[in-house]
């Protein structure tokens, strides 16, 4: 990123117009020309001073020497947020030539945790503009508490970065014209009682080939209820015009109040043939809650305990139905087993001295785990090297595959690639969301600078500036493509890096 002053930019004067120089009177006799009179002879005499005087009356070198001085003061060395200070009177840029798309939008209301939505548009997509589907829900004031919503959206016309060749080509500027469309964000609303703390979504199969997937949201809101919504219909109108929703279909499928503070922590489970969800409060309690036959949606009535502190995230395993794996402010990850009659953690282990805020399952490599926490640090951990461990005797702190403390702000969010196990993206509260690849290794002859920068570890793909980062999804069928919310609204772009 690089820096320019906000100072207002230096104006041009107006070009005047000149009147125009009556016609000369060449007599009564049409056949004969009069000798020719130039009225502004004796204001030029030469081509030379002609070109001196420049645009605006003035000499060229006085006005070059002008816009120099009101010119804007762009500083083109690195900016890193969150390290590097901006002074009095400067903003922020980014480099646009370092991204192949780029979209911000706001809201009414700040969305601090969305989810993703697959969609039937295909797999591997990367023509442009490029369509994404998405769940959010809202964080309304407190005396605005009616207006929040679970927003079901629609982002469409999302173009490429428009880069002009100084060659035209007729072709290339018709294909142009379609890869830079204005984007258009459309979006279904259904009122929530609440603030929206976490919000995740998942799909069944249908049970007709010719319908679309069925598509629920889990929503956690501040007054510790758990809202689980069919948002079928709403994604179905977006592309159906005529499509009416009834306020039937924008009540929930069910209420689940079985937490008696408000959490954070919500999973669905990608295994699960019905619906399967994982939710955890701020007392450490975690509740599985399934969906029986009937649509009806049933809690455990015994929580998994063992957090001394709250539960933060938790993740389903992507290979075995029946794990899952908690983070807490505790400083501990546990990984349970829901078979288990004792509702205890089968591994517990302490891989932070401060809050662990959120966990990563890699579905690639499925033994390892990121972890991000309140210091800044964000590591991966090999779970084959976890012991089990008892309630008298925990396990002790392994060594993690990587550690990075580039951050300096804690860890609000962290997801793996979804096809590629070596990419992370990582959201962090200095304002920045950043991209790594822990395929680099690093000699012991290379230096951990990074392009001349100190402290930039050679494995950091791209640093993207967003204020108030909370949450991250890299989206499952555009490869590349990250999605990004926090109190400055939503952003969408794809680097050149991946």
């Amino acid at each position: 990123m690089t820096k320019r002053s906000a100072d207002s930019e230096g104006q041009d004067n107006s070009l005047k117009a000149g009147e125009r120089p009556a016609q000369p009177d060449h007599g009564s006799n049409g056949n004969e020309a009069g000798p020719f009179e130039d009225d502004y002879e004796d204001d030029f005499e030469s081509e030379d001073e002609i070109l001196e005087v420049g645009v605006d009356g003035r000499p060229d070198e006085e006005r070059e020497a002008e816009e120099k001085r009101d010119a804007m003061d762009i500083d083109q060395k690195t900016f890193i947020p969150g390290r590097d200070k901006l002074a009095a009177g400067e903003s922020l840029s980014p480099d646009t030539s370092t991204y192949e798309m780029l979209h911000n939008l706001t809201t009414t209301w700040p969305c601090l945790s969305f989810d993703i939505v697959p969609d039937q548009l295909g797999d591997n997509r990367k023509a442009y503009p490029a369509s994404l589907y998405a769940v959010a829900g809202t964080q309304a004031e407190s005396r605005k508490v009616n207006q929040n919503e679970l927003m079901v959206m629609k982002l469409s016309g999302l173009s490429r970065m428009d880069r002009r060749r100084d060659e035209e080509d007729s072709d290339e500027d018709d294909e142009d014209e379609e890869e830079t469309a204005d984007p258009i964000l459309e979006t279904k609303s259904i009122p929530l009682p609440s603030t929206t703390n976490r919000i995740r979504a998942h799909q069944y199969p249908p049970q007709n080939a010719s319908r679309p997937p069925i598509t629920h949201t889990a929503t956690l809101l501040e007054n510790s209820d758990i809202l689980i919504h069919d948002v079928t219909p709403h994604l179905t109108s977006f592309d159906t015009p005529g499509t009416m929703i009834t306020p039937q279909q924008a009540k929930p499928l069910a209420t689940l109040k079985m937490h008696r503070t408000e959490g954070y922590a919500v999973d669905w489970s990608p295994l699960a043939s019905s619906g399967k969800l994982l939710t955890g409060d701020n007392d450490g309690k975690i509740f599985v809650t399934t969906c029986m036959e009937g649509g009806r949606w049933t809690p455990d009535s015994r929580p998994f305990t063992g957090h001394q502190s709250s539960v933060e995230d938790l993740q389903w395993s992507p290979n075995e139905r029946s794990v899952f794996a908690s983070a807490s402010s505790d400083g501990t990850i546990k990984i349970w087993d829901v078979r288990s009659k004792s509702h205890k953690p089968a591994v517990s282990v302490q891989v932070s001295d401060t809050d662990v805020n959120v966990i990563s399952w890699s579905r690639q490599t499925t033994h390892l785990l990121a972890t991000g926490a309140d210091n800044g640090q964000w590591a991966v951990w090999d779970l084959r090297q976890w012991k089990p461990s008892t309630e008298s005797a925990p396990s002790a702190k392994p060594t993690p595959v990587a550690s990075f403390d580039f951050h300096k702000e804690q860890i609000t969010s962290i997801e793996w690639h979804p096809t590629d196990d070596s990419i992370m993206a990582v959201a962090a509260g200095d304002n920045t969301l950043t991209l790594w690849d822990l395929a680099v290794e690093l000699d012991d002859e290379e230096s951990k600078d990074t392009a001349g920068v100190q402290g930039v570890p050679p494995q950091l793909l791209f640093v993207h500036y967003m204020e108030l980062v909370k949450e991250c999804h890299w989206h499952p069928q555009i490869p590349g493509c990250v999605m990004g919310t926090g109190g400055g609204g939503f952003g969408v772009f794809k680097t050149i890096s991946v």
